[in-house]
């Protein structure tokens, strides 16, 4: 969520690199080059002390065995490493360390950060594999002693955690035992996994690569190996639900009574809408939404439209305080952040995904209004994993696999995924004919949005 570097962003991609072209057409101010620019650019001594740049997953694997074997997710994903350039004859069950020279060394000096390069890439990386590759010889006797586990017991290469829980729900869709494994190979690529927590990441695979302008890949082997990965994502999907609840005077007394009744806040606040919709004898709760919209880029857009200075907006606000208002704006903004899944959904089949079904975990997973709201309005079944831990499980994968319990991830992805409930879409008519009325607001009020910072501009040129 740090987007301190988005002028360094937007001078990176002036760049015409061949780089950028696998990150959506332009690199978002939370990937690596803008922000190492940024601290090159305001931190300059702690720039010159610096021994390695390494993503967090990747440090704790260093730490853990001293191998700085990166993963082909956080490089790929993160840094504008093109896992294709070398590894494409390449199969996940290969055991040796592969040197790295998928990194275009153009782009890195072009940028202002050609020391990066310097010494062999030793600072961002000189050898990157697959996820859950053994790395080094295993724990080292220190970091053992550290775990309190046992020294040489395996270790895989890294996920980043959003892609550790697709990884861990991937291949949760319940099959009827009689597909073929070409048609194993092929229901993946319809599917989107939701990763629902602070921020909201959205991944879907396919088997050749699809340049989708304002979403981020393709990215080769980046998360199921040999499958390149779309990554769509909304910046805050769980911290603005926070936001907008911390932030109403009728929130106190609501958390109290929560507390009271050993229940979440939102879960009270799902009953209170239940009960209005009784009330007011709303036809679908979802209705209840009727004069209130949102638009939930209050920490920018990732995707589709890749716009890190949209702002969020809300369209009927009242003078009214009361708990009964906090549940309407939470709900419309539940619905703001599932129409902006649509947008991203719709967006990847318009450029060449084929996708139908929607899998989700994660925190907000466990909301049942969230999840039959972006039923709902995507029009996609959603399969929720057994596993409700999908993160950990994904982790727990790279370690079976590191330690030879199966011959490679999406072997054991197979073994270990399984799926649990399953949530349709509404079977109301008038329910989709609402939706589609209020996504067309959705995507009204950002041209507003557009339309209203030109005239701005105007008035400050």
């Amino acid at each position: 969520m740090d987007h301190r570097a988005i002028k360094q962003a937007e001078r990176i991609n002036t760049c015409n690199s061949p780089v950028l072209q696998y990150c959506g057409g332009a690199l978002s101010p939370e990937m690596q080059p803008p922000k190492l620019l940024w601290v090159k650019e305001n931190l300059q001594e702690s720039w010159s002390m610096t021994f390695r740049w390494m993503d967090l997953s990747d440090w704790l694997s260093y730490r853990a065995t001293g191998d700085d074997t990166r993963s082909l997710c956080t490089t790929v994903c993160k840094w504008t490493y093109l896992g294709h350039a070398h590894m494409d004859p390449m199969s996940e069950k290969d055991s040796r360390d592969m040197e790295a020279c998928g990194w275009d060394d153009d782009f890195w000096e072009e940028i202002g950060l050609g020391d990066l390069v310097d010494g062999h890439h030793a600072k961002i990386g000189r050898s990157v594999t697959f996820p859950g590759h053994p790395l080094g010889a295993g724990l080292t006797r220190a970091a053992a002693k550290e775990l309190g586990l046992v020294a040489g017991t395996p270790v895989g290469t890294s996920l980043i955690d959003a892609h550790a829980g697709g990884v861990g729900v991937m291949e949760s869709k319940p099959t009827s035992g009689e597909n073929s494994e070409e048609d194993d190979k092929e229901n993946i690529c319809h599917q989107m996994v939701l990763i629902c927590g602070t921020s909201t990441c959205h991944m879907t695979v396919s088997r050749s690569k699809l340049f989708i302008p304002g979403v981020w890949g393709p990215f080769w082997s980046a998360m199921v190996p040999e499958y390149w990965l779309t990554e769509g994502g909304q910046s805050a999907t769980g911290g603005l639900l926070d936001f907008i609840i911390d932030n109403h005077v009728a929130a106190p007394l609501l958390a109290n009574r929560a507390a009271s009744r050993s229940i979440s806040l939102m879960e009270l606040l799902n009953g209170i809408l239940e009960t209005q919709m009784h009330d007011l004898k709303a036809p679908f709760l979802s209705a209840l939404t009727e004069d209130l919209h949102v638009l939930p880029d209050y920490h920018g857009n990732r995707s589709p439209v890749a716009d890190p200075k949209s702002k969020g907006m809300v369209s009927g606000l009242t003078l009214d305080t009361s708990e009964k208002q906090l549940a309407l704006l939470y709900l419309a903004t539940i619905q703001g952040i599932a129409y902006g899944t649509r947008h991203i959904v719709e967006h990847c089949n318009a450029h060449g995904h084929k996708i139908d079904t929607l899998l989700a975990c994660g925190g907000l997973s466990k909301n049942h209004l969230y999840i039959q709201e972006h039923a709902d309005i995507t029009g996609c079944p959603i399969i929720l994993p057994r596993e409700k831990e999908s993160v950990l499980l994904g982790a727990a994968i790279l370690g079976a696999v590191a330690a030879k319990k199966y011959s490679g991830l999406h072997d054991a992805m197979k073994a270990l995924n399984a799926s649990g409930q399953i949530i349709h879409p509404s079977t109301n008519p008038n329910v989709k004919k609402f939706h589609d009325a209020k996504y067309r607001v959705f995507k009204e009020l950002y041209q507003q949005q557009l339309s209203h910072r030109l005239i701005m501009k105007e008035a400050l040129a």
